[in-house]
């Protein structure tokens, strides 16, 4: 009976002892894979920021030299160029110009025959003929019957009726007589004139090719006349240059035909306003022509001085964001991207002249990605030197 008690004690403590070693060998099962779990998951969470920090590679601007003048592209044009059309229909019977020939005002450019329109002016004068001789016994019958109401020979009502008679038909003349100026007027444009002194730059029509009158028609224009004696240039100056667009000042152009050889304008207007949509100044030059040395459509370098000197920084074309806001590049500062806005002034192509909105000590993205946001964390993979220009 001792020895069943003793049995069962030592039973009970085994039962014991083995239930905690099983819940220690639980209690360590369960607080590995927790822990796993927990590194597992601050694990990930690294790896995640790790690869949402973006790499950049990064350049500094390039001081430029001061800038005392800025050289603006442009195009010459004549100062006054008009197409020539024809004003009523026919055949071109002769022209008397070609491409390059020099005209005066007045001169005669070409002849179109209009058979029909001169029949219709023949026809028109016959029947101003008719109403004025009409008219001249219309007046007769008028004056006569005013002259026997006076002794009452005739009533008052025929006399009404004669001068209302000569009434309509003094209308009838007037009617008449405007149709005759208008076809004499159409049959005067069977010759084409020069409007002005200038230079044949278009010919669009031979000996024998049906004309047809007027802008809308589906000919083009018999001729072109530029006057060259004055060049227009046209320049859109950047915004921040603006200033040297000073109506009266002088301007020196630059052709690549002519390498050793400078020309000089006056900027004779502005737009006096600012374009939206480019931030330029629409500015004219002209520019005395009269050997015709200069052609128009020619491509020129235009040079306007600025009232003072201006600094300036270059920097790759491929750093620009073009956002909603306004042009922006984006800059490293204290391990995040920031979005700075920036003033261009010169485009070259592979780079551009920021005038404002960055120093030389800053560090430019390059090649920014179209979600960078100001506040991004990014890493800097490569760093290159500054542009040259």
């Amino acid at each position: 009976m001792p020895e069943t008690k003793h049995q069962q004690k030592v039973g009970s403590r085994l039962i014991v002892w083995l239930g905690l070693m099983i819940a220690v060998v639980l209690g360590y099962f369960i607080y590995t894979g927790i822990h796993g779990r927990v590194e597992a998951e601050a694990n990930l969470q690294h790896a995640t920021e790790t690869a949402a920090v973006e790499d950049v590679n990064v350049v500094c601007p390039k001081a430029a030299a001061p800038i005392d003048e800025v050289v603006l592209p442009g195009a010459t044009q004549p100062f006054v160029n008009s197409p020539i059309y024809a004003r009523t229909n026919g055949y071109l019977v002769k022209w008397f110009y070609d491409i390059g020939a020099k005209v005066k005002q007045g001169d005669l450019l070409a002849v179109i025959d209009t058979p029909e329109l001169d029949k219709q002016l023949e026809q028109a004068r016959a029947d101003l003929a008719s109403a004025e001789s009409n008219l001249a016994l219309s007046k007769t019958t008028a004056e006569r019957w005013q002259g026997l109401v006076k002794t009452r020979s005739v009533s008052q009502q025929s006399t009404d009726q004669a001068m209302d008679n000569l009434n309509a038909t003094q209308a009838t003349v007037d009617s008449y007589a405007a149709n005759v100026r208008r076809l004499e007027d159409l049959v005067s444009f069977e010759k084409v004139y020069a409007p002005f002194d200038g230079v044949i730059t278009v010919r669009n029509a031979d000996t024998g090719w049906l004309i047809s009158a007027g802008v809308g028609s589906p000919g083009k224009e018999l001729f072109q006349v530029a006057q060259t004696s004055t060049l227009r240039i046209f320049v859109a100056v950047p915004e921040v240059y603006s200033r040297a667009a000073r109506i009266g000042s002088v301007a020196t152009l630059t052709l690549d035909e002519f390498p050793s050889q400078t020309f000089h304008g006056r900027i004779a207007r502005t737009s006096e306003s600012i374009d939206m949509a480019s931030r330029t100044l629409n500015t004219e030059i002209d520019v005395d022509n009269p050997a015709g040395q200069l052609l128009p459509g020619a491509y020129v370098h235009v040079h306007l001085g600025l009232p003072t000197q201006t600094r300036s920084l270059t920097i790759p074309a491929n750093t620009l964001l073009f956002r909603s806001e306004g042009l922006r590049v984006g800059v490293i500062r204290d391990g995040r991207a920031q979005l700075i806005p920036i003033t261009i002034g010169v485009d070259y192509g592979a780079t551009v002249q920021v005038t404002s909105g960055l120093t030389p000590a800053d560090q430019v993205i390059v090649n920014p990605s179209d979600s960078l946001i100001s506040g991004a964390p990014v890493r800097v993979t490569a760093s290159a030197t500054g542009p040259t220009q």
